[in-house]
C-alpha cells in the first residue's frame, strides 16, 4: 500500500511521533493506522495513543430526564450556525421529549411528533432551513436517580456534550459533579467488568511487547505488566479514575463518601466518530475559475 504524506501527518498528529518514525510504522504495517500506533508504542516512539472520536459534524445533544429514566439524543446539522438557530433548537427539544417514550433510535425515528413521525419532521425542517440534518444517535438510561448535565450549553438542556448518570443513593449535586467529570474525562466504561475485553487484551499485548523491548527477564516483565494494566484501568474506567473535583479520591471512593453508588452513565458528544472529507480550498477555487 502506498504511504501518503497525509497518512504520515495523521499518525504524527495522533501520536506525537517523528516524521520518519511515523512513515516507518505505516510501512511496516501496510498502512494500517491502528497497527502503526501500536507499533510506535511498542518501540517507545509514541507519546500517547489518541483515540478519541473525531468531531467533524455540527448540531446538538439534548438530554431529558423524567423520574428514573433519562435520554440523550444527538441531532446533527451541517453548520454550527444552524445549531444556534432557535427553530432548530426547539425541534431538538421536542425530539428529546418524544425520546423519553422510546427505547432505541429506530423507535424514535418512527415515533409521533405533532402528527408526523420524527423522521418526517426532520425532513420537513431540512426543506425549511435549507441544510441537511439527521437524528443520529439516542441513548437511554434508567436508575433509582438519573441526573443530566450539558457541557457548553447552547440552550436549556442541550449543547455539545450531554451526560446522564444513574445513581443509587447520593443526591443531585453529587450526580452533577460525576456528570461533569464524565464530560471532561470521557471514560471508556463504568468499571473493568464492563470494559470491552478485546481492548484490554490489545493493551496488555502492547505492554508486553514494550516490556520485552527492554530486555528484562520474564518474571520482572510479569510484575511490570500488572502495574501498567492497573494504571491503564485507572485511566479509562470511571470508578477507578481520579475524581476531578477531588483528585485525592477515585470516583468510586468519592461516591462512597457521598453515600452513593454509580450504576451507569451515558455520554454523547456532537459529531463524535464522524469523519468529514477535507476540502482542498485552493483546488476548489482553481476548478471554479476554469468554469
Amino acid at each position: 500500500m502506498a504511504i501518503t504524506a497525509a497518512m504520515v501527518k495523521e499518525l504524527r498528529d495522533s501520536t506525537g511521533a517523528g516524521m520518519m518514525d511515523a512513515k516507518k510504522a505505516l510501512t511496516e504495517n501496510d498502512g494500517d493506522m491502528e497497527a502503526a500506533v501500536d507499533w510506535l508504542r511498542t518501540k517507545g516512539l509514541a507519546k500517547a495513543a489518541k483515540k478519541s472520536g473525531r468531531t467533524a459534524a455540527e448540531g446538538l445533544v439534548a438530554v431529558k430526564v423524567d423520574g428514573g429514566k433519562g435520554v440523550a439524543v444527538e441531532v446533527n446539522s451541517e453548520t454550527d450556525f444552524v445549531a444556534k438557530n432557535a427553530d432548530f433548537q426547539n425541534m431538538v427539544a421536542s425530539v428529546a421529549a418524544v425520546a423519553l417514550g422510546t427505547s432505541n433510535i429506530d423507535e424514535l425515528k418512527a415515533a409521533d411528533l405533532d402528527g408526523k413521525t420524527v423522521e418526517e419532521t426532520i425532513t420537513a425542517k431540512v426543506a425549511t432551513i435549507g441544510e441537511n440534518m439527521s437524528v443520529r444517535r439516542m441513548a437511554a438510561l434508567e436508575g433509582d436517580n438519573v441526573v443530566a448535565y450539558v457541557h457548553n450549553a447552547a440552550a436549556d438542556g442541550m449543547g455539545k456534550i450531554g451526560v446522564l448518570v444513574a445513581l443509587k443513593g447520593g443526591d443531585e449535586a453529587f450526580g452533577k459533579q460525576v456528570a461533569m467529570h464524565i464530560a471532561a474525562t470521557n471514560p471508556a466504561a463504568l468499571n473493568e467488568a464492563e470494559l470491552d475485553q478485546a481492548v484490554v487484551e490489545k493493551e496488555k499485548q502492547v505492554q508486553i511487547d514494550i516490556a520485552r523491548e527492554s530486555g528484562k527477564p520474564e518474571n520482572i516483565i510479569e510484575n511490570m505488566i500488572k502495574g501498567r494494566m492497573k494504571k491503564f484501568m485507572a485511566e479509562i474506567t470511571l470508578v477507578n479514575q481520579a475524581f476531578v473535583i477531588n483528585p485525592d479520591l477515585t470516583v468510586e471512593a468519592a461516591a462512597k463518601e457521598a453515600g452513593a453508588e454509580i450504576t451507569g452513565y451515558v455520554r454523547l458528544e456532537v459529531g463524535e466518530g464522524i469523519e468529514v472529507e477535507k476540502e482542498d480550498f485552493a483546488a476548489e477555487v482553481a476548478k471554479a475559475a476554469q468554469g
